[in-house]
């Protein structure tokens, strides 16, 4: 969700609802905010609008209509140049989509949302990015590459915890004894 100051009255509305964790009167806002953002030809803003509206629904417990509410949003990113907005709208998808228990397409959008991430400054969200895929891939059967999927969330993560400290050593004595390294 974009904690940036919105200039639109119901966005702040929403911002304050989604807070106060009324995700469903937050999603309504957003939606009214997005319409009239879409109005007053304010494509950016009125994706953004349906951006947080999408991450409200999925805290509401309406995947479907999340994945309803942020698509298309990434394209309009995209157009404009935004890549960590568009990434940020890709794991929206992704989220909504996984839910949805459509993994293999929700895998699809989170890494393309980690590669617009990489090198921008976003790591944070960027191992987030990774954590899920890595959650995935070992879901879709495919231990190997969860394996290196978390080992880059770890890599890509500024701050590390205990457990992902033990996994940066655990993944080493794996490189190391594959031949990897």
């Amino acid at each position: 969700m974009n904690q940036a100051k919105t200039t639109h009255p119901l966005a702040e509305k929403a911002q304050k609802a989604y807070a106060a964790s009324q995700y469903a009167l937050s999603a309504d806002l957003y939606g009214q905010a997005a319409e009239a953002c879409q109005s007053a030809g304010d494509s950016l803003q009125a994706a953004e609008m349906r951006n947080n509206q999408s991450v409200a629904l999925l805290k509401a417990g309406n995947p479907t209509e999340a994945l309803q509410a942020v698509e298309g949003t990434a394209g309009i990113f995209e157009q404009a140049g935004d890549h960590r907005r568009q990434a940020m709208a890709l794991g929206n998808r992704a989220s909504a989509l996984e839910e949805l228990r459509r993994f293999r397409e929700a895998l699809q959008d989170y890494l393309q949302a980690a590669e617009l991430l990489k090198g921008s400054g976003g790591e944070d969200m960027r191992a987030l990015l990774l954590k899920r895929i890595s959650a995935l891939q070992m879901r879709l059967n495919k231990p190997v590459e969860a394996l290196f999927s978390m080992d880059a969330a770890v890599e890509s993560s500024p701050r590390r915890t205990w457990s992902e400290r033990l996994i940066r050593r655990l993944m080493a004595v794996i490189k190391r004894s594959s031949g990897f390294d």
